[in-house]
């Protein structure tokens, strides 16, 4: 049984602290961390989705995953004499500059593929289609949804169970259609909307803390 490593406890104290409502779901919170963290430790990527504010937080995420959060990640040295040896100048400055990620790819972003499936075939299907062309077996897949009803977020869910794509909800109280199904689901205890989003900002804030520390940070 995978169990949170003692050096990454304290983000999760910090954010009870600051936020004490969400003590009652700390253990979901831990719980969908460790599903990420299975999943980057075997090469896998997170997938991302929402709608409206929600959409935002998958674009969110995905920045702060792919790049440096609040930890360096420099690449390795093995990477930048690679680089260097292909171009003294440009290598160089790449060598100085790139950062390791963890891959996270936000649905709400690639707006040709979108609008084009929209238009030419099913506007409920337009995460569910990206979610087959992007998605492998051990990736996971975070559905953003205050009501946990969205419709497109749903078909997606059905996507990802179909290719062995582990589920993570993000919602409000109620938790609605996607706590029946995800592998965890994150129920934030409010039910106003515009609440549940302010709560899941320092939720996943803490995802990217714990993540960059346990792959980036110092033992």
């Amino acid at each position: 049984m995978r169990i949170l490593e003692s050096r990454l406890e304290k983000h999760i104290e910090l954010l009870n602290s600051r936020y004490p409502v969400l003590e009652e779901v700390k253990q979901d919170i831990i719980d969908a961390y460790l599903v990420m963290e299975e999943c980057y430790e075997h090469d896998g990527k997170l997938l991302i989705a929402g709608n409206g504010g929600s959409a935002a937080d998958a674009e969110h995420i995905a920045g702060e995953l792919m790049k440096r959060f609040k930890t360096p990640r420099p690449v390795t040295a093995e990477f930048a004499n690679k680089l260097r040896n292909i171009d003294s100048v440009r290598g160089e400055n790449l060598a100085r500059n790139l950062e390791q990620s963890l891959m996270a790819i936000p649905l709400v972003a690639h707006e040709a593929l979108t609008t084009a499936y929209i238009n030419d075939v099913d506007g409920l299907g337009v995460f569910a289609q990206q979610l087959f062309g992007f998605g492998r077996e051990g990736d996971v897949f975070l559905g953003i949804s205050t009501s946990g009803n969205s419709k497109n977020i749903m078909s997606a869910t059905v996507v990802a169970r179909a290719l062995g794509i582990k589920v993570i909800g993000l919602t409000g109280a109620s938790g609605g259609e996607i706590a029946n199904v995800a592998d965890v689901c994150v129920k934030v205890p409010e039910s106003e909307t515009y609440v549940i989003q302010e709560y899941h900002l320092p939720i996943y804030h803490c995802w990217c803390l714990m993540l960059e520390e346990k792959f980036f940070g110092k033992d």
